[in-house]
């Protein structure tokens, strides 16, 4: 599989970041990881490990948070470990998961690589970085462990995968949308303003783009749910509101798909 790779640096509001993109024909994944206040959030996957490892050398940090246990988030966590003896915090629940050799579809392990077995810690509910305390914010939906952390010194919140984009496409078999929107109205109930998002980057503002993405997932969620009481079956439902389709949903058999997103809204219902 021929992938074309390509990483920028950047910096804003004493945030450090590196963007990764991995490219085959027409599919074009990224995935960021972000430097602040002797912290690194996220690792990026292990295919862009050979072009994170200059802003890893260059990095001035004493620990590693992980937002959710997906590959493209911990594929360098091994690295940074055996490399520079740093400790590693995150969810409780998917420690062992990542304790273990990874185990995920043949598609992800050609565009992300095998992410190798890493130790972590619990990362509690708070914790502090050399200047900051920080709130960690369980936002599952995403993922069963998915995180968010506040730096409630800056107002600066760090969304993981919470965000993405305004309008949900795609989404993995897994993900569940009423709990996405659950954790949309939990992250809001604090006070922040700048975001940086895994996938989008730097959002300037944060929580409107935040609010913009939950009312977007209620009204999606009201119309499968009206057509529903119309007497729509799923496959109906899904026909009616998901006209494209993209090319990750054949490159993955499925596993990204927009009937997931029906499927999870119909079942919570």
């Amino acid at each position: 599989m021929f992938l074309k790779k390509q990483t920028k640096i950047s910096e804003i509001s004493d945030v450090r970041y590196i963007e990764g993109i991995v490219s085959f024909k027409s599919i074009k994944l990224n995935v960021l990881s972000f430097e602040i206040d002797g912290i690194l959030i996220d690792t990026g996957a292990v295919s862009l490990l050979k072009e994170f490892k200059p802003f890893f050398s260059q990095a001035d940090i004493d620990q590693v948070l992980i937002t959710h246990f997906h590959e493209d988030h911990t594929g360098g966590a091994a690295y940074l470990q055996k490399e520079y003896g740093l400790p590693i915090y995150m969810n409780e629940i998917t420690i062992e998961e990542c304790a273990e050799k990874a185990n995920y579809p043949l598609y992800r392990k050609l565009f992300w690589g095998k992410r190798a077995p890493f130790k972590a810690q619990s990362i509690g509910q708070t914790f502090t970085s050399r200047k900051a305390a920080w709130q960690v914010i369980h936002t599952p939906g995403h993922a069963k462990d998915h995180l968010a952390f506040l730096n409630q010194g800056t107002g600066q919140l760090f969304s993981g995968d919470l965000y993405v984009q305004p309008k949900t496409k795609v989404v993995l078999r897994e993900e569940n949308i009423p709990q996405i929107i659950q954790s949309l109205e939990h992250v809001l109930t604090y006070e922040f303003d700048e975001v940086f998002c895994c996938h989008a980057g730097y959002v300037k503002s944060g929580r409107k783009a935040l609010l913009n993405k939950l009312n977007n997932l209620k009204e999606l969620q009201e119309k499968i749910l009206t057509l529903q009481k119309q007497g729509y079956d799923e496959q109906e439902i899904h026909q009616e509101i998901f006209k494209k389709r993209y090319p990750i949903t054949l490159l993955s058999f499925g596993e990204w798909n927009s009937t997931h997103i029906t499927r999870s809204i119909l079942q919570d219902r």
